[in-house]
């Protein structure tokens, strides 16, 4: 078992890092290999709608995108983390999980999904929500913690003493590496994967 976690900071090893590595270091605790993915400080560009993606299985900005999903399609689990910057994850991020999610198709349907967010102070649970709009289209059942996944520090330092914040990490951890392990002892049982209907889609507009 495998979990890929996204860090969608522009800082390799600032606050969002920090989190992440709380959350990974107890997965391979409980025995889930872990591999955190550095979405950098190259400019990330959004989504252009141009459906290429529907056809192709990737997206057409060759880019982290499309590094990632080839990875994605190995993995059994993902943990997305952001640095809140106004009030909302970082735009790199965004574009990043935008074009993720279209390009993405039946990459993701019923494998595990966590959001991390990290902020000095504010934003957090409005970040929070927001990651967790692409789980939930997406047929992803959502991890949760004992509280809302985020951590709170200006500098690393600061994270290594929110304490609460560092037990959230590891609650999720946890919680991840235990759905994962109900997954596959259902597989092993012959519990079949829900089955999934065809899209219906309706437009409001009449």
């Amino acid at each position: 078992m495998k979990v890929i976690l996204v860090n969608g900071s522009p800082h390799e090893k600032g606050c969002t890092f920090t989190a992440l590595s709380e959350v990974a270091k107890t997965l391979n605790e409980e025995g889930v290999a872990t591999q955190i993915f550095q979405i950098g400080a190259a400019p990330v560009s959004g989504c252009t709608d141009c459906g290429a993606c529907f056809t192709l299985g990737r997206c057409v900005i060759d880019d982290k995108v499309n590094e990632f999903l080839a990875l994605a399609k190995e993995a059994d689990g993902f943990v997305f983390g952001s640095p809140v910057y106004y009030a909302s994850a970082n735009g790199s991020l965004t574009s990043f999980m935008d074009r993720v999610f279209f390009a993405g198709g039946s990459t993701f349907r019923l494998k595990p999904a966590a959001a991390v967010v990290s902020a000095r102070r504010a934003g957090t649970t409005a970040s929070f929500d927001q990651l967790n709009k692409y789980f939930a289209i997406s047929e992803m059942p959502i991890v949760s913690s004992q509280y809302w996944n985020m951590v709170h520090g200006m500098e690393p330092e600061d994270v290594k003493k929110d304490l609460e914040g560092l037990q959230i990490m590891r609650t999720l951890g946890r919680n991840m590496a235990w759905l994962l392990k109900c997954k596959e002892a259902a597989a092993k049982a012959g519990v079949p994967l829900p089955e999934r209907e065809e899209g219906t889609y309706t437009n409001f507009i009449r």
